[in-house]
């Protein structure tokens, strides 16, 4: 069954979203996906008229030229998820084909910075003089990203709760439907501590001294993913790694790739066993699996001259 009316559409999107929730998921981006086909569906049946799902979904998905495959695809797997679960109260219940948006994957090739763009990225940040983003809080944000491979979303929304000095630890909340701890050396807890300290400084002026967020802007107030993801760009731009407009060049989330490439390419030069190491890697990245972990063994032509040269010794030896 392919119909429904628009109150039945709502009530159906509203348990959905009830239902993902109760899983663990944030579902922020997806539930305003939902709703913007929610809106596009009864503006154009009318409040009254039955909504034909297969038509509406596929003239919803093109109905702005020139979107990205890749957005494409992202909506449609938001709209996919929705449709397989009305499929479990109703077997005729429609799901759209994923040949709809063929492409599923963006092939964007992050940018590796190397570590001395990282030390220039930090130098910057320490010398950074924004309207919320304060030179310590934006450099240590910065250097928290990078050292532990946290997507900026999951660095950003850190609680003071979540960080243990004493055990060098930082709790992730659920984050990708689970959470995890993720360990750190104690050069960056000195960082960390010297934040600290700025940080209540901070929120003492501001009069919030029971600000819970970790990351505050200079009017002790939780920085935003948003905010902090322009000011890293700001910062990318001063030194000439990404042009003055556009999207091209490195983006703030490249620096977890940084760290990833990084750590695979010092295991690779200490002799490591990377099958044995990458499903740890994973698991500390927060990866869903080792899949997701393996597309940064090609990522550098470094790393690949590391794993060429090593293979090259193995054959060596086997042919001696």
């Amino acid at each position: 069954m392919s119909g429904l009316t628009p109150l039945q559409l709502a009530t159906q999107i509203d348990a959905f979203l009830t239902f993902k929730r109760a899983l663990g998921y944030r579902y922020r981006r997806n539930e305003a996906t939902l709703r913007s086909f929610e809106r596009f569906a009864v503006g154009t049946r009318g409040s009254k008229s039955q909504i034909d799902l297969p038509r509406t979904i596929r003239t919803w998905l093109l109905h702005v030229p020139g979107r990205k495959p890749v957005t494409l695809a992202c909506d449609l797997g938001a709209i996919r998820q929705f449709c397989q679960y009305r499929r479990r109260f109703d077997p005729r219940a429609f799901v759209p084909p994923t040949t709809w948006a063929p492409q599923t994957e963006s092939h964007y090739v992050p940018h590796i910075f190397s570590h001395e763009e990282i030390r220039a990225l930090v130098l910057a940040a320490r010398a950074h003089q924004g309207r919320n983003f304060w030179p310590t809080m934006l450099s240590t944000l910065v250097l928290v990203t990078y050292c532990t491979g946290l997507r900026l979303g999951e660095t950003v929304r850190l609680q003071c709760a979540d960080l243990d000095l004493a055990q060098l630890v930082l709790h992730i909340r659920t984050s990708k439907g689970r959470s995890r701890d993720v360990p750190f050396r104690p050069d960056l807890a000195r960082e960390l501590t010297r934040y600290l300290d700025e940080r209540a400084d901070v929120l003492r002026a501001a009069g919030r001294a029971s600000e819970a967020a970790l990351f505050v802007g200079r009017y002790g107030r939780a920085v935003t993913v948003k905010g902090t993801s322009d000011a890293i760009r700001h910062l990318l731009r001063r030194l000439a790694l990404k042009g003055a407009a556009g999207r091209i060049g490195p983006r703030p989330y490249d620096l977890r790739h940084a760290f990833a490439v990084h750590r695979l390419t010092a295991w690779y030069r200490d002799g490591v066993d990377l099958n044995a190491r990458l499903p740890w890697l994973s698991a500390y990245m927060g990866h869903v699996n080792v899949l997701g972990t393996e597309v940064y063994l090609h990522a550098t032509p470094e790393l690949l001259q590391l794993a060429s040269d090593r293979l090259a010794r193995h054959l060596a030896r086997a042919g001696a």
